[in-house]
């Protein structure tokens, strides 16, 4: 029997699952929910389901993909038996069904970054209407080879392995992530404006943690952002290693992620606000926003490029993570 294969380092196991977690969500709605939210009061709810979700959810998925050595179907297939039942396998393919559904969607996302990453460095995307740059791409049919590249890259990354492709592009590309967030971060400080956008994001309305909405959106975003129950943090966790600490391993990924969140909020609002825009966007908030505040924004071409790459790197490591 061929041995399984596994993650040669903590770190690279903790990059990887910060790769899956670290997505579209984290960019664009993240500062949009804690900036109506109630600001820094929003911010309390949401670390407090973080943790509790980082300790007991991201954990235990951790633990049961390490026991059992299988994918959701063949953990709960496992699980089942041990019980005597033959349940198994439907219950493991109602999350594998689901992160199959978010992965075909994401695939079309990880397209329109590509497109626009090279229309950034090509200089396209500047010179024309970013509504018209997204209305060619998000048409009918308008992304296929830029959706079929994407599929490509993250194959060929999958290809390789766990420890000899996954693990080693997500030491790259995450340390990258965060690296160019912060670069952009420091870049949106010094706008003419941007108080706003801090404003917008820290000021706490206290008011707002008597509104079970703020609740539920804290929950909702802390599940979604930290990828609980779509089956990817149980197929990563089977490929762990005995000796590794789980619960630790748990709480780095989403203290993490949630660093990550945050200075991606930092980017987004003060920028939006400087320039004046619509902070309710929500999607299109990435691919007709933003491009509008570089081309406004001095040095904005090289901006761009560092926006868009990095959005790529969140974007193929959450690919890969789901596919």
């Amino acid at each position: 029997m061929k041995k399984r294969e596994s993650f040669n380092s903590r770190w690279g196991f903790i990059l990887a699952c910060i790769g899956s977690a670290v997505g579209m969500g984290n960019i664009w709605l993240f500062p949009y929910r804690v900036g109506e939210g109630g600001g820094a009061a929003f911010l309390i709810p949401y670390f407090i389901f973080v943790f509790v979700l980082g300790f007991a959810g991201v954990a235990g998925e951790m633990a049961f993909g390490r026991a059992m050595k299988a994918g959701s179907i063949g953990a709960f297939r496992g699980a089942s038996k041990m019980r005597g039942g033959r349940w198994g396998e439907f219950v493991g393919l109602v999350p594998t069904l689901g992160s199959l559904g978010i992965a075909i969607g994401y695939s079309v996302v990880v397209g329109w970054i590509l497109k626009f990453l090279v229309g950034s460095v090509t200089g396209s995307l500047m010179k024309t209407k970013s509504e018209e740059y997204f209305g060619e791409i998000s048409a009918s049919f308008g992304s296929i080879p830029w959706h079929l590249l994407g599929l490509v890259i993250v194959f060929a990354i999958m290809l390789f392995g766990i420890a000899k492709g996954i693990e080693k592009v997500n030491k790259f590309m995450m340390p990258a992530f965060f690296c160019l967030f912060l670069i952009l971060a420091v870049r949106v400080f010094f706008l003419k404006g941007s108080v706003s956008g801090y404003s917008f994001l820290l000021k706490p309305k206290w008011s707002e943690l008597g509104n079970v909405k703020t609740w539920v959106y804290a929950l909702g975003q802390a599940f979604f952002s930290l990828s609980l129950a779509g089956s990817g943090t149980i197929v990563y966790g089977s490929y762990l290693k005995k000796d590794y600490n789980i619960p630790k391993l748990a709480i780095s990924t989403a203290v993490l992620d949630t660093l990550a969140a945050v200075l991606a909020s930092f980017v987004i609002m003060p920028a939006v606000f400087a320039f004046g825009l619509d902070v309710n966007a929500g999607p299109p908030l990435l691919f007709m926003t933003m491009p509008i505040i570089f081309d406004k924004m001095p040095g904005g071409t090289i901006i761009a490029i560092v926006f868009f790459l990095s959005l790529f790197f969140a974007a193929i490591s959450s690919s890969i993570n789901m596919l």
